[in-house]
């Protein structure tokens, strides 16, 4: 049998896995990318290869997660039903403005600190580690949309993820400024205005100009001609125009991808076109998560962990399950949200395609002395964070579920 053939058989294999397989695991603690991971890792070592290293293709994965976090921004925009508007979005505010910071300047330090890793790398490793992923955060994801009510934590959750994907970039550049400069100096002022400020603004007002003028043509001008026959693949188009949009003027296309669909989602739908756009894009989202997920399985059963020592796994321990929890608590002090509901929307800072999009990046640009320990350190905390919160993600969430009818319940009692 050609490889062609194997290829092919394997990739409807694949698609076949991720369109069934979530039936029959609806009620276990597993998920489909714990799944995916193991068959990964499982094919590649029964086949006797030497497994997949990233740290040999950069561009390539570069460019494979770059289209898979592209097309899972733009389902996370499409799904939220919450108007854009400052005050009802002042968790993800705290989260963005204030959690993410912390998570990038803690982690950094542990990784110098603690790991003796050189500061350029150490502040690479903050800003690859620091964005959620809208990814793997399916169950902790509002639903479709109008489907259901989008409750505070998952709410918190989509958005967060769906922008600070876009927001890692200014961290990243820093990294590849000092890996360049060896310290800061005059090229800071640069990097402030045009990676911190510029590119973000510009990033915004993109998507918000393209979501504004699709939503037009879509549910206006076309008259509810394109609303009521218009095919789902079409979400892919606005993703793209999009993302290239905002990349024609240097801004960050992450950040106008989810505006734009923000922005499309916040028109009025009677015939359900929203749903439609988001049915598709998820399906698309899937089959991208699966496989990027197998080809990290195969690279687990390679050299990506080789450089691996005990204190790296100390530390990503420390990185999952202290600094960012830590940092979401304090970041939501203040908030509106209740006790429970705070640490769990801490807790859930999943990591994972963002992470190994932006450290391909900065290693297909710039030069980082002892980046192989990078990628193990960071492998090491995708795959722990694939495992951990795969199976704590369905039980807490459904605890929180019952939790919150509960006191809903209890607060419309009369006396």
């Amino acid at each position: 049998m050609d490889a062609q053939t194997l290829i092919m058989g394997g990739f409807g294999l694949l698609i076949l896995l991720v369109a069934w397989f979530p039936i029959f695991i609806s009620h276990l603690p597993l998920t489909l990318p714990m799944l995916c991971v193991a068959i990964g890792f499982g094919g590649f070592s029964l086949l006797g290869e030497n497994g997949l290293s990233p740290r040999d293709y950069p561009g390539t994965l570069s460019v494979l997660t770059e289209l898979t976090i592209i097309v899972s921004l733009a389902g996370a925009g499409l799904s939220i039903d919450r108007p854009w508007a400052w005050r009802q979005w002042m968790n993800t505010w705290r989260l963005l403005g204030i959690a993410m910071p912390l998570t990038i300047a803690a982690c950094a330090a542990l990784a110098a600190i603690y790991l003796g890793l050189p500061w350029e790398t150490a502040v690479l490793i903050g800003a690859v580690i620091a964005p959620t992923d809208p990814v793997l955060a399916a169950d902790v994801r509002v639903g479709p949309p109008r489907e259901e009510a989008e409750d505070e934590v998952r709410f918190s959750l989509t958005s967060e993820a769906g922008l600070n994907d876009g927001l890692g970039f200014p961290f990243t550049m820093l990294a590849l400024g000092l890996a360049a400069h060896g310290t800061l100096g005059d090229w800071t002022w640069h990097w402030l205005a045009v990676d911190g400020l510029w590119r973000c603004v510009a990033g915004v007002a993109a998507g918000w100009l393209v979501g504004r003028l699709l939503g037009n043509m879509v549910f206006r001008l076309g008259a509810q001609t394109i609303a009521r026959t218009g095919q789902g693949f079409a979400s892919l188009g606005i993703t793209f125009v999009a993302y290239s949009a905002a990349e024609y003027i240097h801004g960050y296309g992450f950040i106008a991808v989810f505006v734009a669909a923000l922005m499309l989602r916040s028109r009025d739908d009677e015939y359900g076109y929203h749903l439609r756009l988001h049915g598709f894009i998820e399906q698309i989202e899937h089959l991208l998560m699966m496989m990027l997920l197998v080809l990290f399985g195969g690279s687990l059963a390679g050299p990506l962990l080789e450089e691996l020592t005990w204190p790296m796994a100390i530390a990503a321990i420390v990185v999952l399950f202290v600094i960012r929890p830590l940092a979401g608590m304090i970041s939501l002090l203040g908030s509106r949200l209740r006790s429970c509901e705070r640490v769990i929307v801490s807790l859930f800072g999943i990591r994972g395609v963002g992470s190994f999009f932006y450290l391909a990046y900065a290693t297909n640009i710039g030069d980082f002395a002892q980046i192989d320990a990078a990628w193990a350190f960071v492998g090491f905390i995708v795959l722990l964070s694939i495992f951990s919160y795969g199976m704590l993600s369905a039980p807490l969430m459904s605890w929180l579920d019952r939790r919150q009818a509960a006191l809903a319940g209890a607060e419309q009692k009369p006396g």
